[in-house]
Parts: C-alpha cells; structure tokens; sequence
C-alpha cells in the first residue's frame, strides 16, 4: 500500500512542477510579477531627543534634533514651519538656503534657518556630517516639509 502512496505523492508532486500556473484572470503569465518597488533611503537621518512645550510662547514646541548626513549624501530640499538653530558637531557640507549664497559648513559652526525657507544640504566630505539643531515649531506642525 505504501509504494503506491508514495507513486501517487511523486506523480502529483510532478505534475505539479510542470503544469502552467494560471493567475486569478485564468490566464498563464509568462513573466512572474516584479517585486514592489521600494523607496530609496534618504541619507539625511534625524533623531529627535527632546521636544517640551514652551512656557514662554504658547502653543510652540522647542525640539531638539541630532540629524546626521551620510558621506556623499544631500538631503532631500525641504523647509521647516518654524526656526531651525543649528550647531556642526562633525563633517563638511555645503549648504544652499533660497535667497542666499551657499555656504561651506565646518565643525563649529552654527547658523540659524528661518521659517519656512527651503534649503539643502551635501555632505562634501569623507565623514557623515553630525548636526544638533533647535526647532521651536507650532504644536502639531512637522517636523519638515519636502518642497520641489
């Protein structure tokens, strides 16, 4: 009894492997399905520390921030619906804010962007470039807004 279980096991096994497989339109793709595209990583990281209500301005937060931008990296253009304080702990990059002339950044340095002012950033160096930034930004407002 047992060989002819295993014959049968084996024949449906094969048949299996060498029928056509029909998708749920009943027809026989002859190219599997891509697989789903997947976004690129940006190469800008930011790692929120703290964000604490403002006594002091009602209804703003202040946010503190540690980004960091890959070598070779440029951030995504984006702007922020508040002043962004920013200190270069690490790295080189230059930086481009509308209405200004680009900028090289340097451990040290420190600027301020204003509200709603796009900017980017590229990593010019051979290190990831390090940033601690300050936000005071509407409560419930992003952090960021990607602009074209």
């Amino acid at each position: 009894m047992r060989p002819r279980v295993s014959l049968l096991c084996t024949a449906l096994g094969t048949l299996a492997l060498v029928t056509p497989s029909v998708n749920a339109q009943g027809q026989h793709p002859t190219v599997a399905p891509a697989a789903p595209a997947v976004a690129p990583q940006s190469p800008l990281t930011r790692t929120v520390l703290q964000t604490k209500p403002l006594t002091t301005v009602p209804g703003r937060d202040g946010i503190i921030v540690r980004a960091e931008l890959a070598v070779g990296g440029t951030a995504p253009r984006h702007m922020h619906p508040g002043e962004e304080f920013v200190y270069v702990l690490e790295g080189t990059a230059t930086f481009d804010m509308a209405g200004q002339e680009p900028i090289a950044l340097k451990p040290g340095d420190a600027f301020v962007i204003p509200a709603n002012t796009p900017h980017v950033a590229r990593n010019t160096g051979q290190v990831p470039v390090k940033l601690l930034s300050t936000y005071i930004i509407e409560h419930g407002k992003p952090l960021a807004i990607p602009t074209p």
